[in-house]
């Protein structure tokens, strides 16, 4: 009886161990294939409605809020999330095009880590994520009137980030051009 009792317990760990590989097998990972550590997903090739290979894409966001998802502001996020879901298709960056504009409560991530620092009392957390985006090529902007507003001088801006006239002025423009709006 004992041994029936021992290859009973053996059995039961024997099929929860090929169950739990089973679902780590088939469960698909996180990824950031293009924006490496940012804009995660879980790409997984047997869903509907996946990028086209024979589309340019156009996008501009509009970022506005100063919520942070994953370390980073939100719309950034949203941004690199984006370029890591078209990267799984292997949409060629030369077929994407992003633009996005700045302003409102967003506007303090477009600060240099010396400015943040003196505002906030650390480094900037999306210092990594503006300089990876900007060398993929996205453009991105600040609204000058958040900046007069904010009272921000234009040496605290980022390198990588270009003043605009005014936020309205870039999502204007760039649908008038064909940029789906990103909100």
């Amino acid at each position: 009886m004992r041994i029936v009792k021992f290859k009973s317990i053996k059995m039961k760990n024997i099929c929860l161990l090929l169950l739990l590989f089973s679902l780590l097998s088939n469960g698909q990972e996180w990824v950031t294939p293009v924006i490496e550590g940012y804009g995660k997903i879980k790409y997984s090739k047997n869903v509907a409605v996946q990028p086209d290979n024979n589309l340019e894409y156009k996008v501009v966001y509009k970022i506005t809020t100063s919520e942070m998802r994953e370390g980073i502001n939100k719309g950034l996020n949203s941004i690199a999330h984006a370029i890591n879901m078209l990267g799984c298709k292997n949409i060629l960056k030369d077929d994407v095009k992003i633009a996005a504009t700045i302003q409102g409560p967003a506007t303090s991530l477009i600060l240099t880590d010396e400015a943040y620092q003196k505002k906030f009392g650390k480094n900037n957390p999306n210092t990594e994520v503006i300089e990876l985006l900007s060398q993929y090529g996205v453009e991105l902007f600040v609204c000058s009137q958040a900046t007069a507003y904010k009272k921000i001088d234009v040496t605290d801006i980022n390198e990588n980030i270009t003043e605009a006239l005014s936020g309205s002025s870039v999502l204007i423009n760039y649908q008038l051009n064909g940029y789906a709006l990103m909100q």
